[in-house]
């Protein structure tokens, strides 16, 4: 079977067209994996950095375990939150989990909106 396709390996192509066609075709995989890997993660990354330097005392929390918090100092690299009256806990800020906590947010802040009933008419 190596003796078949050893041959039709080592073959030269027969034009220039066909190696400008595989150089295509490998600028377009990396067009790709550019636009569909690398740039999101690039984009997460800048957005978790911006949430982490947007955090202050203060602020209510998830950490990636799962605990809940509200912070109560912050020093370079860790967080001191408050998980419970008196209970305190010294996390790292990359423990923080950005969209747990964000759904917190929104959780919290719709739960404070005054709810609106709308009226129905009944024939």
């Amino acid at each position: 079977m190596f003796s078949i396709i050893s041959p039709i390996l080592l073959q030269a192509p027969a034009n220039g067209t066909n190696n400008m066609l595989h150089f295509m075709m490998i600028g377009g995989m990396l067009l790709i994996f550019y636009f569909f890997f690398i740039r999101p993660s690039l984009n997460r990354a800048k957005e978790q950095k911006g949430f982490m330097e947007d955090l202050k005392k203060g602020d209510r929390i998830v950490t990636i375990g799962g605990i809940h918090g509200k912070i109560v100092k912050i020093s370079e690299g860790t967080l001191v939150i408050d998980v419970d009256s008196g209970t305190k806990l010294r996390i790292e800020t990359s423990a923080v989990s950005m969209e747990y906590t964000q759904n917190l947010k929104e959780a919290t802040a719709n739960k404070n909106k005054p709810k609106v009933i709308e009226k129905t008419e009944e024939a």
